[in-house]
Formats: C-alpha cells, structure tokens, sequence
C-alpha cells in the first residue's frame, strides 16, 4: 500500500505541474517510457519493484531503463527476491545487498552472474552464508566490477579471490574487511598482479595479511589512495616503505594496532612526499597541496616516537591534530601528546603575535 501511494504521489505532482496534462495523460498505462523512468527516480528501491510488476509494459521499461538497486530494506526472503529479480533487470550496473542477517546464498549470486553482465558495483557484506561458488560465478559472469564488498564474508577462500581478481581486473574498490581467510599474502600477490587499476582496499582486521602481501600491492598497484591496514598485526616498516616508495598518490592509511611499525616507517612516508614535490610543483601547486596523506590512524601504534610523527606531520599539511579537524589520529599514544599539526601551532603562536593597540 505505501508503495503504491508513493507512485501516485508522484503522478499527483506532475498533474499539479501540467506535465502529464501537457501529454494527454490520464492514467498510469499513458506514461511514456521516458517520464515513467524519471517518475521511479523519485520513489524508493521497493516501489519501483511493486511498478515493475504492474504490467509487462512497464515491467519491460524498468528492465531497460534501472541501472541502480538496493535491497537491503529486505530483511525476510532476499535471496528469493534476487532469484526472481536478476532474469528481468538485465542492466544493473550498481547493486546493493547488505544484509543485517545472513539471507543470501549462492544460487542468489549466480543468478546475478548469469544475468547481469553489466554490473559495475556490488555490496554483497555480512553474507555468511556464500562460499567460493559465488566468487567464481561473478569471476565468470561480472568481468566489468569495479567496486565489490564482501566485507565480513567468511566463506571465502584466497584461491577463489585470486581467481575472481584474474577476470575482474578492472577492480578499484575492494572492501575485505574482516575477511581473515580470503585475505592472505597470496591473495594479495594476486591482486597486485591482476588489479593495476586498484585504488581502495580495505584489510582491516584481516590478521593473516604480512609485508609479502603488502608490498606485492604496493608494486603491482601504483595508484592506491586508500588502504586500510587497521589490525594486520604482521606487518612491520617494510610494508610501509614499500608503500611510501611506489604509492605516491596515497592519501589514506590505516595502521591501527600494527605495533611492529617504527620510527623507520614515519620517516619514509615524510621522505616520500620530498622526493614527490618536485614532480608536483612542476605540474599545478593546488595539486601539490591536495596530493600526500591526508588520513593516517596510527593508533596503538605504540613504538613510535614524538620526533617522527612531527616530521610526518610537518611534511603533510593536510595532517590535523587540531579540534574537530582530527585527521591523524594517534589514541592510545600517549608519548604522541606534543605532536601538532601546523594550524595548532600556528594558533598557539596567535595571542603572542597579536600587536598590542595604543590606548
């Protein structure tokens, strides 16, 4: 019943505009195509499915013209859902089905697979249930992905990642968050070696993951921006040398709790970016301003040493220690407390400089 308000809501307003007036249109089966796919834009993901199934015409329309859903208001049924709805909407390119309970199985994934060719985009996190089927069915089925997150999926293996990654190369976005059997070093090699075009990785948690893993990224994925490394209790400075010397576009890391990493790697991040300021300044200076970290959580990380941190700090402006701005984050650091970024020190130097007006 709501969703069906919701549509007539919509038609409502085009009336009060004139729109539907305009085109001699009275009754939902006159909308063209066109309008009926710009009226769904304004609706939720349930109503237009409800629309979907109000005729073969628009049922037809919607699966030419829908090219982004979200299933995760489905808390009961989605894997039946997926079944039925993969087969007709044929030009998904963005899906979206995270779960709050596991529902999702892998005969719902193949489906997928062996329907949506075009599929760019795939939030498949918290689905338990999966198994190394559903990777090798997308490996085969999805080649165009883009941008997968099967964060929290326990099921699966290295060996079918490795797999998925061989056919999916033109991966950017990869969330394996807590998938501590699918991300291994070997895992990692194979995504250094097949996914050059990566730029997001998120491995928190992921405890098996060691240098070997990450350096492998760092040279097979030179355009990383963001990776998360947060609870790879593994690795040690190498990791981060690696990434400092080849990722040079790299704004986002992630090392909390890594506690092996030392003043070694603070030192060649803050190197990296003097090595880089050259080429940077050559091009645009508002580039050289936006390039370098501008995120680093280096909580826990307790080895560290207040000298270091500063001269990282120092060399990314974009670094904050100061309130409400907090883009280096270092809790649980207690030796870290005199580290400041430049804006606090510049506000700590403001009352002394202020000139003292004649009265």
């Amino acid at each position: 019943m709501r969703e069906t308000e919701g549509l007539n809501s919509s038609f409502e307003k085009l009336m009060v505009f004139g729109v539907a007036e305009s085109m001699s249109i009275t009754e939902w089966k006159d909308i063209p195509v066109e309008l009926l796919l710009r009226i769904l834009s304004l609706v939720d993901d349930q109503t237009v499915i409800v629309a979907s199934g109000v005729c073969h015409g628009w049922r037809d329309a919607i699966s030419w013209g829908l090219t982004r859903l979200s299933l995760s208001w489905c808390k009961k049924s989605m894997n039946d859902l997926v079944l039925s709805l993969a087969p007709k909407f044929t030009k998904l390119q963005a899906l979206g089905l995270r779960q709050d309970t596991p529902q999702l199985q892998d005969d719902a994934v193949e489906a997928i697979a062996d329907h949506c060719h075009e599929l760019q985009e795939l939030d498949l996190s918290k689905s338990f249930r999966l198994t190394d089927r559903s990777l090798y069915a997308l490996a085969n089925g999805c080649p165009e992905l883009v941008k997968l997150n099967i964060s929290g999926c326990t099921g699966f293996s290295d060996s079918a990642l490795g797999y998925l990654t061989g056919c999916c190369r033109k991966l950017k976005t990869l969330n394996l968050c807590g998938c501590v059997r699918t991300a291994t070093d070997r895992a990692l090699k194979a995504i250094g070696y097949n996914c050059h075009q990566m730029q997001s990785l998120n491995l928190g948690w992921c405890d098996r993951v060691g240098d070997e893993g990450v350096k492998s990224l760092a040279y097979g994925c030179p355009n990383l921006r963001a990776l998360d490394l947060c609870g790879c209790v593994l690795i040690t400075d190498e990791s981060v040398v690696a990434l400092a010397n080849n990722c040079i576009h790299l704004r986002s890391l992630g090392l909390y709790f890594c506690q092996n990493i030392t003043d070694r790697a603070m030192y060649s991040l803050a190197q990296s970016r003097v090595k880089n300021k050259h080429d940077v300044w050559a091009s645009v200076k508002s580039r050289y301003e936006e390039e370098g970290l501008t995120n680093l959580n280096i909580s826990q990380c307790t080895a560290l040493t207040p000298p270091a941190v500063q001269a990282l700090c120092d060399s990314f402006p974009a670094l904050h220690t100061c309130p409400g701005r907090h883009s280096l984050i270092i809790s649980g650091c207690l030796n870290l407390t005199s580290v400041h970024c430049a804006c606090a020190m510049q506000a700590h130097r403001a009352p002394h400089a202020m000139p003292h007006l004649a009265h």
